[in-house]
C-alpha cells in the first residue's frame, strides 16, 4: 500500500435538508479516500446522494458535517473566495447538461477559466479544442453545436488549467451511444495521459465497467466499493 497523501478525502461527509416539516437525511457519514490518478466510477439509485457526493466533494455544496481535503487542501469552512480559488485549480467538472454560456463561442468558453484565472490561454484553448475535435468549431456558438459537440466543449473547459481532479456528473446522460462513448475516451485519455484523478456518477453499467474502482451508493451510504481491472 502506498503512504501518499489521499487526491481526494472524505470523513464522516453528511447532508441533511430541513424541510420544515421534516429533516431529510441525503447522506449518512460517509467516508472516502481516492488515490491520485484513479478513476472512479459512483452508482445507485436515483436518489441515493450520488450527485450530492459528488457536489460536496468539489466544493459545489457546503456539508451538514464532515471535511473534505482536495489534494491536501481541506476546503470545509473555507471562505467561498478562497474555496473558489482552490475549486477553481484543483477542480474540473462536467455536468449533464453541459452549461456552456451561450453568449460565448467555443473558443471562449475554453478561454473563460483561464482568463479568470489570469493567464493567457488562447493557445491552450485551441489545443485543447483540437484534442476534442472541435478546432473547427471554435467560432461556432452553442446553440450551433450538437450536444456531443457541446459536451466535448465543456470537457475542454474542464481541463483547461490543468487541474488534478475531473468530476462528471452523468456526462453522458444526455448523449447518443455514439457521442457519449467519444466523451468518455477523452475522459480517459485525460486519465490515462495526464495522470488526472477522474470521478463519474453514472447510472450506465457499460461507462462504469471501464473504472478501475467503482463505488455504490444506497439511501446516502456506500453499499459496496469495487476495485476491477481495466484494460
Amino acid at each position: 500500500m502506498s503512504n501518499a497523501v489521499p487526491m481526494i478525502q472524505a470523513e464522516g461527509l453528511t447532508k441533511t435538508i430541513d424541510t420544515g416539516a421534516h429533516r431529510v437525511e441525503i447522506l449518512r457519514g460517509i467516508d472516502l479516500e481516492v488515490s491520485a490518478g484513479q478513476f472512479v466510477a459512483i452508482m445507485g439509485p436515483s436518489g441515493s446522494g450520488k450527485s450530492t457526493l459528488l457536489g460536496l466533494l468539489a466544493g459545489l455544496d457546503t456539508p451538514t458535517a464532515g471535511r473534505i481535503v482536495l489534494d491536501g487542501v481541506e476546503i470545509t469552512g473555507l471562505a467561498e473566495d478562497k474555496l473558489a480559488l482552490i475549486r477553481g485549480r484543483k477542480v474540473g467538472f462536467v455536468f449533464q447538461s453541459y452549461q456552456l454560456i451561450g453568449s460565448l463561442t467555443a473558443e471562449e468558453n475554453v478561454l473563460l477559466p483561464l482568463e479568470l484565472a489570469g493567464e493567457d490561454g488562447a493557445g491552450r484553448a485551441r489545443e485543447l479544442l483540437d484534442r476534442v475535435g472541435l478546432l473547427d468549431r471554435a467560432d461556432h456558438y452553442p446553440v450551433q453545436l450538437s450536444g456531443g459537440e457541446q459536451q466535448r466543449v465543456a470537457l475542454a473547459r474542464a481541463f483547461a488549467l490543468r487541474p488534478p481532479i475531473l468530476m462528471a456528473d452523468e456526462p453522458t446522460g444526455n448523449l447518443d451511444s455514439v457521442n457519449g462513448r467519444h466523451v468518455l475516451d477523452l475522459m480517459l485519455e485525460l486519465n490515462r495521459r495526464e495522470g488526472a484523478t477522474l470521478l463519474l456518477v453514472t447510472h450506465e453499467q457499460e461507462l462504469a465497467a471501464c473504472a478501475g474502482r467503482r463505488i455504490t451508493l444506497h439511501d446516502g451510504r456506500i453499499t459496496a466499493d469495487e476495485v476491477q481491472e481495466r484494460d
